[in-house]
Order: C-alpha cells, then structure tokens, then sequence
C-alpha cells in the first residue's frame, strides 16, 4: 500500500492520545465512586453490564480516528492487471561466443529455442519487436502485432563477430519510441552471454532508459567454463559469460537481471518474463473504502455509547 499525502499518517498519534485520555478519564471516575452511597442499590438497578462492552465504545470509536486518519492519506493499492496495449522488444546478442556449446547443443541454438518460448508466453495484444546483434545490429524488426516477424529476426541469427550491446539498446530505445508517441507500458528483454566489447556504453543507455521509464530485463547466458574452438590448430577461448554487467544494465534501467546456465533454466526464464510483461501493475486509490469505514464506525460507536452505558431505569 502507498499513500498520496502521507503527510496525514500523522493522524496516527491521535489513536495512542485518544486511548490514554480515556484511560485516565476511567481511572479518575472510579476515585470519586466512593462519595456515592448505597452502590449496590445502584448497581441493581442499573442492571449488570459486561466490562469488555463499556470499553467497546470507545475502542470503536479509535478505530474510526485511525480510518479517518488514513483516508485523509489517500491511500492507494497496487494490483497486476493485463496491459490493453504494450510494446516488448527482444535484444539478442548472436556474436562469435554464441557458438559455445557448455549450453547444448549452442548458447545460440538455446537463446532461439528460449525466445520463441518467451513468445508465445505473450499476449497476442503485446506489439513485440526484435533487434538481434553482434559487432552492430544487424536485424531489427520494430514492435509490430504480428509475433511472427519478431521470430523470423530471432530465427535467422548466426553465431559471429564481437558484442555491440550498447548500440543494441538504444536501436531498442528508438523504436519504441516510434511504436507509439504516446508511450505505452514498454521494456526490452537483453540476452547476451559475454561483455560488451564494441560500440556504445550499455550501463549509460540503460540510465537513459530509465529517464525514459523503460526497464531491461535481462538474461546472462553460459557457464564460467565456456570455451569457443576457433579451429583445430588453435588452442580454445575462454568465452565466460558477464553476469556483473547484465546486472548493471538491469539495475541501471529499473529492471532485473537473469542468470541462465543450461537450456531448461533460459526457457524457464523466459517463460516468466513472458507472463511478467503481459501484465502492468497498476495503482487504485481506497480513499473512499476508509473514509465511509470511518464514518460508520464513529455512528457505530456513537450509538453503542448511548445504548450499553449503564443508565438508572
């Protein structure tokens, strides 16, 4: 829950106030009690009351201030709900280390597997994109209703050249920008499995996607033991993956980032992302819910108060 004028939860200290002028007032009632005679007379023919129903009056009446009180916050309830209309565009990294193969049977045939279950885990209403990538982006396809040519750029990806990440994202950037001018619910899903080598610095675009209210998910992708065989007269590569800076980049834009180790994990993760970023959350405000509880209270204790006080015939 979150509030438009927490300012007013200082309404609060009334509750903790109110409780002890009330024990106070009882006290000082039962001090003066003795200067009546004939009590149990009285008592008699003010019939027997319950202790607990004397004090529920007041203790209504204190949760009816604490209502108030949080009414005059405005308070707010955030809920999932299923965007109407939203852009998702997939960053896939397809450089010269995506033909490692500590993920079977390739870190890229896994990535293609993996993408094309993350899109059919989203709605049909989402306009999904694709920017695949190596030593600059070299297919792209802007966030359209068919998911079909998102896929076809997943699709037609071949392991080769360095990781141009940074250029990548802010070719994303750009066409969601274009999708709509009036921004609709947007973000960008990241796979790459090494550090970014070529182009533009990825953290400061994932800052400027931030600005912009665009979070990158992303994912790292591969083993600490990959290795990437150039030829048979060559000795192996070390191609680990740079989970470091996929979380930078996540973090930097307000997302979140991924580890993937096998093939199972990156579907897996996929198949949460698409179920993530079909949906928005969204905020209600309750204003009116605590304001009407409160009213109904303070009539509730009023009334109680008038008809459980003990009272002569």
């Amino acid at each position: 829950m979150s509030f438009g004028a927490p300012v007013w939860l200082a309404g609060l200290a009334l509750v903790p106030a109110a409780l002890a002028a009330y024990v106070m007032a009882r006290r000082r009632t039962k001090r003066y009690a003795i200067r009546f005679t004939a009590v149990t007379t009285l008592q008699l023919a003010a019939g027997a009351t319950p202790p607990w129903r004397r004090h529920l009056p007041a203790a209504i009446a204190l949760a009816a201030i604490a209502a108030l009180a949080l009414a005059l916050a405005r308070p707010h309830l955030a809920y999932r709900a299923s965007v109407d209309e939203g852009s998702v565009i997939l960053v896939s990294d397809h450089s010269g280390s995506m033909a490692a193969t500590d993920v079977q049977p390739s870190r890229l045939a896994a990535t293609v597997r993996a993408a094309d279950t993350f899109i059919d885990e989203l709605p049909s209403r989402v306009l999904l994109g694709a920017v695949a990538f190596s030593t600059s982006p070299d297919g792209v396809q802007a966030p359209v209703a068919n998911h079909a040519a998102a896929r076809a750029i997943i699709d037609a990806q071949v392991a080769t050249g360095a990781t141009a990440t940074g250029n990548a994202l802010e070719l994303a950037l750009q066409l969601l920008h274009g999708a709509d001018p009036k921004h609709p619910p947007s973000a960008i899903v990241l796979l790459s499995d090494g550090a970014a080598n070529a182009g533009a610095d990825p953290v400061s675009v994932a800052q400027q996607a931030a600005r912009e209210k665009i979070p990158i998910y992303t994912v790292a992708l591969g083993t600490s033991n990959g290795v990437l065989s150039v030829s048979p007269l060559s000795p192996p590569i070390a191609v680990p993956p740079d989970p470091q800076l996929m979380a930078q980049i996540a973090q930097a834009s307000g997302g979140r980032a991924f580890d993937a180790q096998s093939a199972d994990q990156l579907s897996s993760v996929y198949q949460r992302l698409g179920s993530k970023l079909g949906s928005v959350t969204r905020k209600h405000e309750v204003t009116a819910e605590f304001a009407i509880a409160g009213l109904v209270l303070l009539a509730v204790a009023a009334v109680g108060s008038t008809r459980w006080s003990a009272r002569l015939p």
